[in-house]
């Protein structure tokens, strides 16, 4: 199960069968309270690998541990000594073990008779008087006082009286959970909108009330889920939502970077499931395409001037290239008094608010002359969409932050010169006409498409008869920059899963919350376009259960990247080479996973299309799914072979030390016995959970390899067993996994398995050959990472370079 926001948190408690403490009474570091349902858990704890403890509330029903609020955020605890009570006024105190107050509440209200301070089922901790029935009469509630996440029950807003502003803010970092950077507010400037700014900038801005939902969506979703309230007066203003069915856990949580993302938990997939992430593409960023301009996701560019307006930068007659945050300017200037109109646009997300005016009890007619008569408005529309409209809303000067929606959003009327709104009228009339025109020449077309492609398909019918085959390029799909730097967080450390050969790999969301991996190729590796094109065009044309699914690529400049499914649980050497995920294994996983690895193998070398040799194998590139399914990955080294090749030659040696074939290491031979060699180091080292490089033995100085074929001469195989497994596995299962994997990394090619002979094997009853000895060796100068690289190789692999080998 995935826990948001990566934390890990230490937790040593014990749970008390109460929900509320009263006067007298304390919870200290290793106890908690318990709401009466069991949804939530009040108690202290340490973000990540911190060591400061903080008075926290996490879900204790689901996704156990995540944190959804901390009182003292501003003021840790250095150990374990805090302990939290209440006074006889009902003022809660965090304290340490000099008896100091680190935080406290404060409350607004006459304290009560009996205060008692209780942790409720939507995980509000309130405190009130204990005999007053009144559920709304609070002194004090956890809800006031928002930190990172956005809870069912709560509110976001302003009290213009007092002042009293509740908002979001991020943690400082995943260790740190002190206000941050980020904040989600209501901005209150014109008509008042929800926004994400980091300090004073606005980065996005999820728009203002229409009656039903935000602007800044445009088509509302889980409306049978949920119930929205946005209040609105002299004296407050406040959003909030609430779940119709109560077993249903929902949030809004603002990450450390900057990213809001709104989700519900899946009880079938165990975890959150998100639908809703801001700035997931180009589109969210806050005036992205700058004023007097529409952005659209599904164009290229994603930018275009409303009609009326050109680029300020039009002339360079190349609108791909210019910078759209200079935006664009009216094509003739207004007139003002008689000689504007307007123009009316559908479908949009409405621009920015702060600029505006609004009065609910103004028809859309009279709003459009109370623009015409101000002489610096803009553009109108409907305040509120309900009732088929109602409301006036005016805009002044420059309109910002617009979004062209495929399908719902609004109807704007935008203020144009007389003369722009003839021209487009024309244009349109004219438009109608060539579309006549288009239509019927459609139909001749789509007739005489029909009858070409019928020929086309019978011809394509008799080749194949005969055998003969036409190109069988695949396209791959090309996602632009700004959706991956937005699907990442512009690259952010916190999305990095891990550094491969040629870079680091990024998690991202893209806007539906498809999860994805990007490989982003270092910039100095020396892959040139058309490989890189070469290596995508491959990797395109392999489709197995056991191979990781490429989505597509991103080209830009120097920038070059392939975009991945995201594989949740990781690689194989994040669960083998570890003492605790290892347990996480047992021995009907391994050979799950064992059997996967081969047919993936078997799939490359004999069954696909082309006859692929991977050339690094290895358990870092053999990625696991939600289901521990195998799928192998990184197809950077792959090589294609011919129907009628056997091997192949290269000076370019590059690879993985401790899996490389003998013949290929020391004379750049390679061929399927090149990967057959490296999947047997695989299953030797799934079997013992250890590494082939770098292996140890107080006995002995050999490798993994040397080590297993040391014990299998010696009789005692089962010696190579990984500990973790305990006695559960099958010993005729694992005696057979060691005899094949040694077959496998023999030292002659030639007494090596194929993969097809390696699956019968594994899977069959059949009595196998007895091993020669492997190919092993020990480096007279050995290098101080795994991967490899030699200069002359076509791209660099980022790693230090192997001197020199030689057989043991």
């Amino acid at each position: 199960m995935v826990l948001v926001q990566c934390l890990l948190l230490f937790f040593t408690t014990i749970t008390l069968a109460l929900d509320s403490i009263t006067p007298g009474q304390s919870i200290k570091d290793g106890e908690t309270l318990v709401s009466p349902s069991g949804n939530f858990e009040l108690g202290f704890f340490s973000p990540g690998n911190s060591k400061s403890r903080y008075l926290g509330i996490w879900y204790k029903k689901v996704s156990t541990g995540t944190v959804v609020w901390v009182a003292n955020r501003e003021a840790s605890v250095s150990d374990a000594s805090g302990v939290i009570s209440i006074n006889e006024k009902g003022v809660l105190s965090i304290m340490n073990g000099t008896r100091g107050i680190v935080w406290s509440s404060n409350t607004s209200r006459n304290a009560a008779e009996e205060p008692v301070a209780q942790l409720l089922d939507s995980g509000n901790f309130v405190v009130k008087d204990r005999y007053d029935g009144d559920p709304e009469n609070v002194l004090w509630q956890s809800f006031d006082y928002p930190c990172d996440t956005f809870l069912p029950g709560m509110k976001i807003g302003i009290n213009f009286v007092t002042g009293f502003d509740r908002h979001l803010s991020s943690w400082k970092s995943m260790e740190d959970p002190a206000a941050g950077l980020y904040s989600f507010r209501i901005d209150t400037r014109g008509l008042p909108q929800l926004v994400l700014k980091k300090g004073p900038e606005t980065l996005f801005r999820a728009g203002s009330w229409n009656g039903v939902y935000f602007t800044g969506r445009s088509i509302p979703k889980y409306y049978t889920v949920y119930s929205y309230e946005f209040f609105s007066n002299n004296n407050e203003i406040y959003y909030g939502y609430k779940a119709r069915n109560s077993s249903i856990f929902s949030r809004y949580l603002l990450n450390p970077s900057g990213l809001i993302q709104r989700s519900i938990w899946n009880e079938r997939k165990d975890d959150w499931e998100v639908f809703l992430t801001s700035q997931s593409d180009q589109c969210l960023i806050y005036a992205y395409c700058g004023s007097y301009a529409s952005c659209a996701t599904d164009e290229s560019p994603p930018c275009k001037c409303l009609e009326g307006f050109v680029h300020r930068s039009a002339s360079t007659g190349n609108l791909s290239s210019v910078d759209w945050s200079d935006g664009c300017i009216r094509r003739t200037q207004l007139v003002c008094e008689g000689g504007d109109g307007f123009l009316k646009q559908t479908g949009l997300k409405l621009p920015d608010t702060s600029k505006s005016w609004a009065d609910i009890s103004i028809d859309l007619k009279d709003c459009e002359k109370l623009c015409l008569k101000n002489c610096s408005c803009t553009a109108y529309a409907n305040l509120d969409i309900r009732e088929g409209g109602r409301g006036c809303l005016l805009w002044f000067e420059e309109l910002i932050d617009i979004t062209k929606y495929s399908e719902g959003g609004q109807d704007l009327y935008i203020r144009l010169a007389i003369s722009d709104l003839n021209h487009i009228q024309r244009k349109g009339k004219l438009k109608q006409k060539e579309k006549a025109v288009v239509i019927a020449i459609s139909v001749i077309m789509a007739s005489g498409t029909v009858i070409l492609a019928f020929s086309l398909y019978v011809r394509k019918i008799k080749l194949r008869k005969t055998g003969v085959h036409g190109n069988e390029d695949m396209e791959l799909p090309v996602l632009d920059f700004a959706t991956v730097a937005m699907a990442t967080n512009n690259f952010s450390s916190n999305n990095t899963l891990g550094q491969g050969g040629f870079g680091p790999v990024y998690k991202g969301t893209l806007i539906g919350g498809q999860e994805i991996a990007v490989k982003r190729l270092c910039k100095n590796s020396g892959q040139g376009l058309e490989e890189f094109k070469t290596e995508v065009t491959l990797i395109s044309k392999l489709q197995h259960r056991n191979l990781v699914k490429l989505f597509g690529c991103c080209i830009r400049r120097d920038e070059k990247m392939l975009i991945y499914e995201y594989m949740p649980n990781k690689s194989l050497d994040y669960f083998i080479f570890d003492n605790t995920s290892s347990r996480l294994l047992d021995w009907h996983s391994r050979m799950h996973i064992v059997d996967g690895i081969a047919r993936g193998v078997l799939y490359l070398h004999q069954d696909s299309r082309l006859r692929i040799i991977h050339r690094d194998l290895k358990a870092s590139n053999i990625l696991l799914d939600n289901n521990m399914n195998p799928k192998i990955s990184d197809f950077g080294l792959a090589r294609k072979f011919g129907v009628d090749q056997t091997r192949a030659k290269t000076k370019r040696v590059v690879g993985t030390y401790g899996y490389m074939s003998p013949e290929y290491a020391l004379d750049g031979l390679y061929s399927m016995k090149s990967d057959v060699f490296s999947f047997g180091v695989l299953v030797l080292e799934i079997l013992v959970g250890k590494k082939n490089r770098g292996f140890s033995h107080p006995e002995h100085d050999h490798n993994l390899l040397g080590h297993a074929w040391r014990l299998w001469m010696e009789n005692r195989p089962l010696e190579l067993i990984d500990t973790a497994l305990g006695n559960s596995y099958n010993e005729t299962e694992v005696l057979r996994c060691i005899n094949v994997a040694l077959l496998c990394v023999q030292q002659r090619p030639v007494d090596r398995p194929n993969m097809s002979l390696v699956l019968l094997m594994l899977c069959g009853d059949s009595v196998l050959p007895q091993p020669k000895q492997p190919g092993f060796f020990i480096g007279r100068t050995l290098p101080t990472t795994d991967c490899i690289s030699v200069q002359n190789e076509a791209f660099s692999m980022c790693e230090s370079s192997i001197t020199s080998l030689e057989p043991r």
